[in-house]
């Protein structure tokens, strides 16, 4: 094929014609600061994100004013642990997290425990998954936060934070949960979760980047970040991104409409891709959870074939070895190692996200490109 054929929609998405045209204006010419409201600039500003916001919330089924805007879900997620844990820090000093959250929450716990708070990072099973019996067991009188992503962004697996919510309740504590992954592809309810907290980003369901937001629970504690003009009802300072709210806003109405529709099709394509791979490769196996998982996520362990040299080997097909934010790193995934993936074999995984652009004759030719290429990388492994 001559185009490329992107199937890294985890890592980020193109931005959807709609919210580029939503965007457009607010780049030339309502370019209003939304904080200025004496004039119709700025009005026209500030309606624009509030209608944005309004967008956010009823796509997690929130109120307007629960919807905090920042930079995008890593901002969000500091905003969460750090927040949280110094506005309740008389009340207790303990974090819950586990192993395979994503870079930005456990990052954020390392810097909490140099802070003096204490972090449990609990362990998953071989899907991924985190059990709420864990989290009962390890909460004290002193644990405040509870964090747990609500699907992986390298394997796809969708955690139980329903359950896990009620565990953090029935003892009075907060829970936050990151859902860029999840927000936009799968329904996400912040009342069904029962979450005080949640984290989502622009880029990974069709907005700009550098945008995202935060869900904040009425009456819930967080001391600010950031520090300045008290922008966002004293939540987040800082002169709103008015493109990129908009776009943000636009991509939620965009997901609202289609995401039924779409989760259905992208779902049939990666089972035909997964299908038409283990029927024609042999010794190759699904990371994550079966059957609760993301309906775009096809994280695969190859046998024998390093994965970085397969993906090397897929001329003009975008796919990566797992998280955007860890592909520096030469070692293995840190998420397939907790879930009890040998080393050599966590090497030996890649990661497929579908999404809208991706059709039934792009997955035909990948399977046949990934045959001739895995058959020719084993033929060269002294392993196999």
């Amino acid at each position: 094929m001559d185009e490329l054929i992107y199937m890294d929609h985890h890592a980020t998405t193109p931005v959807h014609p709609e919210v580029f045209e939503a965007m457009k204006p607010c780049l030339m010419e309502n370019f209003g600061n939304p904080a200025s409201t004496t004039h119709m600039v700025g009005k026209l500003a500030y309606e624009a994100t509030e209608n944005a916001r309004e967008m956010v919330a009823r796509l997690i089924n929130a109120q307007p004013e629960e919807i905090v805007f920042t930079s995008g879900a890593t901002e969000s997620d500091n905003m969460a642990v750090k927040g949280a844990g110094e506005a309740l820090q008389k009340s207790g000093n303990h974090i819950i997290t586990c192993r395979v959250e994503h870079k930005a929450i456990l990052e954020a716990c390392k810097f909490m425990e140099k802070k003096g708070f204490n972090v449990t990072y609990l362990p998953v099973d071989k899907y991924a998954m985190v059990d709420p019996a864990d989290v009962e067991k390890v909460i004290t009188d002193k644990t405040i936060l509870v964090t747990i992503m609500m699907a992986n962004s390298e394997v796809g697996t969708i955690e139980p934070i329903k359950e896990i919510a009620g565990v953090a309740h029935n003892k009075g504590v907060l829970m936050h949960t990151d859902a860029a992954q999840a927000a936009g592809k799968i329904k996400v309810d912040v009342h069904d979760l029962g979450v005080d907290l949640l984290s989502l980003s622009g880029h990974k369901m069709y907005g700009p980047k550098g945008v995202g937001a935060m869900y904040v629970k009425k009456k819930t504690k967080l001391t600010p970040l950031f520090h300045g003009g008290g922008h966002e009802k004293k939540r987040r300072s800082g002169t709103l991104n008015v493109p990129g709210i908009v776009g943000l806003g636009e991509a939620c109405a965009v997901a609202i409409r289609d995401m039924s529709q779409d989760s259905e099709r992208v779902r049939k394509l990666r089972d035909k891709l997964y299908e038409g791979i283990t029927s024609r490769i042999e010794r190759v196996y699904l990371n994550g959870h079966p059957e609760k998982r993301l309906p775009n996520n096809l994280n695969l362990t190859f046998e024998f074939v390093e994965g970085e040299g397969l993906i090397l080997s897929l001329k003009g097909v975008a796919v990566s070895s797992g998280s955007a934010c860890t592909s520096d790193s030469l070692e293995s995934s840190y998420v397939l190692r907790a879930m009890g993936i040998p080393d050599w074999l966590a090497h030996c995984s890649i990661r497929f996200g579908l999404g809208k652009s991706n059709t039934e004759e792009q997955i035909d030719y990948v399977i046949g490109l990934l045959v001739k290429n895995v058959a020719r990388l084993r033929a060269m492994s002294p392993l196999s």
